[in-house]
């Protein structure tokens, strides 16, 4: 397992953050028409699962009621019928039964992240838990070729490793189809279950990765003992070939085509950017490759046999965040946002060339003429390194109105800032907040070297990339220089509160979400079913049972809180598993003796990240309200 599996893992990124390749044309600044949270966040996020077995309809989720449901899209009138009525907890569709009549899928209790699948009905609102095995995490791994059973990861057995399991359709019985007792994780499954593909994590940029013969129990070796980064991709239905991606003696991960008979390695796709996915659709007509060309998706199809490129059609300033090829392999789902809104499904017919908008997420209130497309710059560090970047510059800004500015720190460590519509980035903006999403040394997408960067200097020159990057906004004759705040989730809290604490002149506010704050207890209580990744992060972060615990303990901001003197805010989920709260407890408890202003803000009914969207508009509100106070400037004659 990489470093951004891990990461994705870990430390999840707060935000999707959108740009677009080509800067925006210059106009001249306007002040937009303003917009509430309420009418923002009343935009609806979609995704689409699959379709059903005629392929009339589409199963998809979305949180049109305010938390996550599943819904059924009829593609002939585009009409949603929900399928799940969920008050309190969100589901996530995975996909339909054979019948068309069932489904499945997952849901957690409170953002707890201990998963559960389960078996809905549109004549029973009744689900069933297929997995009802207490303090568990279950996560769906796909079908078998007849699509009798389905595969499952799960931990039930030993709390620390995931077993992969079968489970029956018909008695909906669980078969274990894999032990695993040593901590090396199964990625894929061949068509035939005779082989699995398997990773073992070395450090969070290196694994290995190999093919596990069930019929002779026998491990096939794919990374050979040399050090890179390996990902599994997908099997063909004979079983006589392998998939996968490897960044082998090369800066970005590049596509492999291996044949299991003859034993050949054949590289098949290597372009200047990383290959992040490739999948064969049903019958192996097509596939299609994904590639992360600098923070935004770029999707290929080919017809597999020839290798042919396939057109797509083109959506202005779209990036295709999903895709979903149908069983007839005639029809395909694709889940588009672009930087002014939120992602829409679409449906493509490859024969007819057919495209047909299914979904309108965008709130009819808003004129997306009055939301922000992003530009994608580059800035040098304090060490000559170049930086990526996204910066977001509000309609109303210009050299006559100067405007406060916000940098945003993503998630990880190895996260990073990327293509996605973010209802919190677009309300900030239409208030007249500039925002710069740095994607700082370590972020993934950028190659090999620039991801290792930071491995053992978290606190430092991660945090220094955002002081340089204030330098930047200092450029700009429409930055307020007296008004540039940073903030961050996650592991981008902790480089807020590291940045407030290294560098306590640069930045005038920081808004910690979920952060980071005691290295040594985070990495020391790792959740067990991370048991897997444990030496990995040791190696990247360091080991909170050895002398590393010196510098750990010296990047900590629990340890260092006092010498934070700028106002704070920190938000915190109360059922957060990776950065739990006492994390944000403990930081609020030390700063407020500094007698400095602290907001503190917990949703009881979260984890690591909010999905209900009255915490979210909650959580907007309360963001600005701290910003107005504290970091925009106060108009002649006004009083606090």
């Amino acid at each position: 397992m990489t470093k951004s599996t891990i990461s994705a893992l870990l430390l999840t990124s707060l935000l999707s953050i959108t740009a677009c390749n080509n800067s925006p044309k210059e106009q001249a600044a306007r002040t937009p028409k303003q917009y509430t949270s309420e009418q923002l966040r009343s935009n609806i996020a979609v995704f689409g699962a699959a379709f059903n077995g005629d392929e009339t309809k589409i199963l998809v989720g979305n949180n049109v009621s305010g938390i996550f449901n599943v819904h059924e899209i009829n593609l002939s009138d585009t009409t949603s019928v929900p399928l799940t009525h969920s008050q309190k907890e969100s589901f996530f569709a995975i996909d339909y039964l054979p019948s068309g009549n069932q489904f499945l899928y997952t849901a957690d209790n409170g953002g707890n992240e201990n998963t559960h699948i389960f078996l809905g009905s549109k004549n029973d609102s009744i689900a069933k838990d297929i997995t009802p095995w207490p303090n568990t995490k279950n996560t769906f791994l796909g079908w078998n070729s007849e699509r009798s059973a389905f595969y499952i990861q799960s931990n039930k057995r030993d709390v620390k490793y995931f077993d992969v399991w079968k489970v029956d359709t018909g008695t909906w019985q669980p078969t274990l189809l894999y032990k695993n007792e040593t901590g090396d994780n199964a990625t894929g499954i061949s068509k035939t279950e005779r082989y699995l593909s398997m990773s073992k994590t070395l450090t969070t940029s290196t694994n290995e990765l190999y093919l596990l013969d069930r019929q002779t129990q026998t491990k096939i070796p794919i990374s050979n003992n040399r050090a890179g980064s390996w990902d599994a991709m997908a099997f063909e239905k004979n079983d006589s070939v392998f998939y996968y991606t490897t960044d082998l003696d090369h800066e970005f991960s590049y596509l492999v085509k291996y044949n299991i008979n003859s034993g050949k390695h054949e590289t098949m796709f290597k372009p200047d950017w990383a290959v992040s996915n490739f999948s064969l659709s049903e019958n192996e007509k097509y596939h299609y490759i994904i590639v992360n060309e600098d923070a935004k998706n770029k999707i290929l199809l080919f017809e597999h046999a020839a290798n042919k490129a396939v057109e797509l059609p083109k959506i202005e300033d779209g990036d295709v965040q999903g895709i979903k090829i149908s069983k007839s392999e005639k029809n395909i789902l694709l889940t588009i946002g672009s930087s002014t809104s939120p992602s829409n499904l679409y449906h493509y017919n490859i024969e007819s060339k057919n495209l047909k908008r299914l979904t309108q997420t965008l709130n009819k209130e808003i004129d997306e003429q009055d939301l922000v497309k992003a530009e994608v710059i580059r800035f040098k560090s304090f060490d000559g390194k170049e930086i990526p970047a996204i910066y977001y510059k509000p309609l109303q800004a210009d050299k006559n109105n100067k405007v406060p500015a916000l940098l945003f720190a993503h998630g990880g460590p190895g996260g990073q800032s990327r293509v996605g519509f973010a209802n919190s980035i677009q309300f900030l903006l239409n208030k007249g907040y500039a925002v710069l999403a740095v994607n700082n040394r370590g972020s993934s997408g950028y190659g090999k070297t620039f991801y290792k960067l930071d491995d053992k200097d978290h606190g430092n020159g991660d945090v220094k990339d955002y002081v340089w990057a204030k330098k930047w906004l200092l450029t700009k004759d429409h930055i307020d220089s007296n008004a540039i705040g940073i903030m961050g989730g996650s592991y981008g809290g902790n480089v807020v509160l590291n940045a407030l604490i290294f560098h306590p002149d640069e930045f005038k506010v920081g808004i910690d979400i979920f952060g980071v704050t005691n290295w040594i207890r985070t990495l020391k209580e790792i959740p067990a079913y991370w048991e897997e990744q444990r030496k990995a992060l040791y190696n990247e972060l360091g080991d909170p049972t050895t002398a590393d615990s010196v510098r750990l303990k010296s990047v900590s901001p629990l340890f260092n809180y006092q010498k934070i003197n700028k106002p704070l805010m920190v938000i915190q989920g109360a059922n957060d598993v990776r950065v739990l709260p006492i994390e944000s407890d403990e930081i609020v408890a030390g700063v407020k003796q500094n007698n400095v202003p602290v907001t503190y803000v917990v949703f009881p009914d979260e984890g690591h990240g909010f999905v209900k969207k009255e915490n979210q508009i909650s959580s907007d509100n309360k963001t600005l309200a701290f910003l107005e106070q504290y970091l925009k400037p106060k108009k002649a004659g006004a009083t606090k």
